[in-house]
Formats: structure tokens, sequence, C-alpha cells
């Protein structure tokens, strides 16, 4: 039935994407003004709307260049309840700055983390105190005119039809791939068919000549909280009830199902902000599980959006993820970034 409407919203999509059209040709010809600075701006971004991983890429970022240079994170804070220019304390909830950028707080408690909707005005404010910035999603800001752009697409969007919102799920469709310095396909297989990564590079290439690289998700172990691993023996003996509430868990629910006796899926919309209502259905779903041995696994995400004392009171596990760059090409990955954090 969803999809069914959103193919009636077809005229819709056809307007949007020739207002953004507009919009990037104003931006491109300078009829719109880009606001650039005269250290480093690195942003991270995609075209489509979640789900590509740009949280784990601007961990990976951040852990790369954050031993040699005083790196501020500056997101817009999706989902916060607060407006304007905020410092990102451990101590925030995900209802002040929003889930992501307290995520990577919590990871790099000494790193500046910053959110602000405006990032112009957000660079403003901290320049002279950091030696650059690293912007989650802000590929479509075009009032920023960064100094080098990672553009993120994932693998599975790419074996459909790319087609704007609000019938498909792309802000921006393909051309857009040249405003990128680097272009990387997140959350690949293990192994790329020869003739899809042939499909995917003839397709991008008629858009840009920047270095494309691909990565897959790399899952770790799952823990608590309080850092307590769960014993991976026991797996097979576990039923797991999972919830998630993100874009895509899809990937998540594949890599778990064939460790576990059961799965139970509980999926709320990307970045919900649970209610007491929703723990409640999730503590009652979980006591109605018939096994000895049951946990709840969430995603490290959907942690900094539970409450402590709801957490606390389960036996709740997370599940940490980061990129894993395929055909031995981090190295390359890696000197393009750190070439653009000195320039």
């Amino acid at each position: 039935m969803i999809r069914i409407i959103r193919w009636l919203l077809f005229p819709f999509s056809i307007l949007y994407a020739a207002v953004v059209l507009l919009r990037n040709w104003a931006y491109d010809n300078q009829l719109y003004n880009s606001t650039s600075f005269h250290f480093p701006v690195i942003t991270i971004g995609n075209l489509s709307v979640g789900g590509t991983g740009k949280s784990p890429m601007t961990e990976y970022v951040l852990r790369l260049i954050k031993p040699y240079l005083n790196v501020a994170v500056l997101s817009r804070g999706y989902g916060r309840k607060t407006k304007g220019f905020r410092y990102v304390d451990i101590h925030d909830s995900a209802e002040l700055t929003g889930d992501e950028p307290l995520q990577i707080k919590r990871k790099f408690p000494d790193a500046t983390v910053i959110v602000c909707e405006n990032r112009v005005r957000g660079i403003e404010q901290i320049q002279g105190q950091v030696d650059a910035v690293l912007l989650d999603d802000a590929y479509q800001h075009r009032k920023l005119r960064p100094s080098f752009s990672i553009l993120l697409l994932d693998y599975e969007s790419l074996q459909h039809p790319i087609l704007p919102l609000p019938t498909g799920n792309f802000r921006e469709m393909l051309p857009a791939c040249k405003r990128a310095d680097t272009i990387v396909i997140t959350k690949c297989p293990d192994t790329v068919p020869a003739q899809m990564k042939f499909s995917i590079e003839s397709r991008l290439r008629k858009y840009t000549s920047v270095p494309l690289f691909y990565t897959k998700i790399g899952y770790q172990k799952l823990q608590m909280k309080n850092g307590l691993l769960l014993d991976d023996t026991q797996l097979g003996d576990t039923v797991a009830l999972v919830v998630t509430g993100i874009a895509k868990s899809q990937p998540l629910l594949s890599y778990l199902k064939p460790q576990f006796k059961d799965i139970i899926h509980l999926s709320f919309r990307d970045h919900h902000q649970f209610s007491p209502d929703d723990l409640d259905k999730i503590s009652q779903t979980f006591q109605h599980i018939d096994s000895l041995q049951k946990v709840i696994i969430t995603t490290e995400k959907d942690l900094q959006r539970l409450p402590s004392s709801f957490v606390d009171q389960h036996p709740l596990y997370f599940l940490p993820i980061d990129q894993v760059f395929l055909f031995g090409n981090a190295y390359m990955f890696d000197a393009i970034v750190k070439r653009a954090f000195s320039s």
C-alpha cells in the first residue's frame, strides 16, 4: 500500500527533482553564495535519505586524523529538541544533541563535538579553536563550500532505479556525484561480483572520475553499556529481541539470525525517541519470550536514545560496527583523507 501511494506521488518527485536541480544550478553558477574557510572543512554525506553508514565513516575519519590534528565534529543533530549551537557533552541526552553526535562524543570523549543546524554559523563560532572541522551529513548544505567532500552510496540502493523523493529515497540524483572528491560504496557484501563492480563504476563514471572505494559493515562483539561481552558460545541456545530505530535494519538482522536460536524484531522509525509506552512494549515482549536464555539487542545509535534506567534493568547488548575497506584499499583512502586535512 505504501509503495502504491509513493508511486502516486511521482509527479511531486519530478517537481522536487526540478527544484533541487535549479537550486544546485544557482549555487554552481554563483547566483547563491557559498561560504568557504581558510582551514580544512571536510564533509561526509550521501544522496539518499539515511542508511549509508555516515556515523561509522565519521568515526573512521576521526580516529584516523585525531592523533595529528585538533578536529571538531559538527553535526546538525537530527532528532534533537534543541536549536542552535551547542557543545555535546557525554552526560547529555539524545533529546538535547541527537543520537549520532552523542554516540561520537561518548566514543571520543576528548574530541570536540558540536551540533548546529546552520553549519556555516557553527564553524564561525569555533574557528581559531580547532585545526579542522569534520561535518556529518552536510552534502546538501550548499551554503557551505567544503574543502573536501566524501560521498557515501550504499550498495543496495545502486541495485535499483534511482528515484527522487517522495517516490524514491534520493534527495539528489546521481549527477550530484560531480561535487564529491571521493566516493565510497558502503554496506557491500563480503564479495562484490566483478560484473556488479563494473556496472556500478560505469554508472558513476558518467559524472565523475574521483577515486572510488568499497566498504562492508564490520560487526564487533555484542556488549553491554559497561563493556561486558556476550558469551558467543551461548548464542545458539539464546532468543534475541532485536530493537531498532534505524533507516535500514535488514543487514543487522541478516548478520544476527544465523547465530541465535531465534530472532524477534521490534522496528521503529529512524531516530525514534522511545516513549514510556514504547519501553513498556519492549519489556512486555521480552517477558513473553518463552526461553530460559534471552537477551535484548540494539544498535549503538539506538542505545543513545534508550534511558539508562531501562538499559540497566534488562540484559541489553548493543552491536558496534565499523567500516571495513574491500580490495585492500584502506591505505589509499587513508592517504587521500590525510592529504585533505593537511591542505
